[in-house]
């Protein structure tokens, strides 16, 4: 037999690489992300809705995650929404509560000067059954219940003055809305007040008043603490 010129063990030590490379893993595809930027937390059976808007409201019954024998899966109140036939945009707003350990849905949807406004349930909870994201024109969600005062904010000048008398007064939530103030270049700023009280059966001490504040075009700007007393 006559030997194999060198052309030929060069092809098939190429065509053994390309073939190797060909079968290497793909990488894991990324999860989707919301509009601001957060993991969604979905599934691959789930629609990726990415903002949150009207068609995420849902008005179903929990009850069954409170019977002895709730719906399986990970999140009783997600299994229970998608038993009830709720929107993959509903879905994927409970999805994004249960991630942060507050199992709920969004209950209604409103527009407050341009800036939606979605209320959210907790089913689940002993108190505090209720809060608010506000969602600006480009999607992103602020909860106005989060760390609404942190403690840089109890030493300014509008607030030491009452934690100086009330130390221990700290926000309870829900906030309430409380009405909107223009700003420069047409932006808008709405209100919200959360009590000040030392423990949930306590006396209000005081209210704080947040103002958050979106542009001309309701894209959020940051949130200001505008009154504490």
């Amino acid at each position: 037999m006559k030997p194999l010129p060198v052309a030929v063990p060069l092809l098939l030590v190429l065509s053994l690489a390309a073939c190797q490379k060909q079968a290497a893993a793909p990488a894991d595809a990324p999860r989707p992300r919301d509009a601001a930027g957060q993991t969604t937390g979905l599934g691959n059976s789930d629609a990726v809705p990415s903002r949150i808007d009207a068609s995420a409201v849902w008005s179903g019954s929990t009850d069954a995650c409170r019977s002895d024998a709730p719906p399986a899966g990970g999140n009783c109140v997600v299994e229970a929404m998608r038993g009830a036939g709720a929107t993959p945009a509903a879905i994927a707003a409970a999805q994004r509560l249960a991630a942060q350990d507050n199992p709920g849905y969004v209950s209604a949807w409103d527009d407050q000067s341009g800036v939606g406004v979605a209320t959210l349930e907790f089913p689940l909870r002993a108190n505090t059954n209720e809060g608010t994201w506000l969602v600006d024109a480009e999607g992103r969600t602020i909860d106005v219940d989060a760390d609404v005062l942190p403690d840089s904010a109890r030493a300014e000048a509008s607030a030491k003055a009452f934690f100086d008398r009330h130390p221990d007064a700290t926000p309870f939530a829900p906030a309430q809305a409380a009405g909107t103030a223009p700003l420069p270049d047409g932006g808008v700023r709405l209100l919200y007040t959360t009590p000040l009280r030392g423990c949930h059966a306590c006396a209000d001490d005081g209210v704080l008043t947040l103002g958050y504040d979106f542009d001309a075009q309701r894209r959020y700007l940051g949130r200001q603490v505008v009154e504490v007393r």
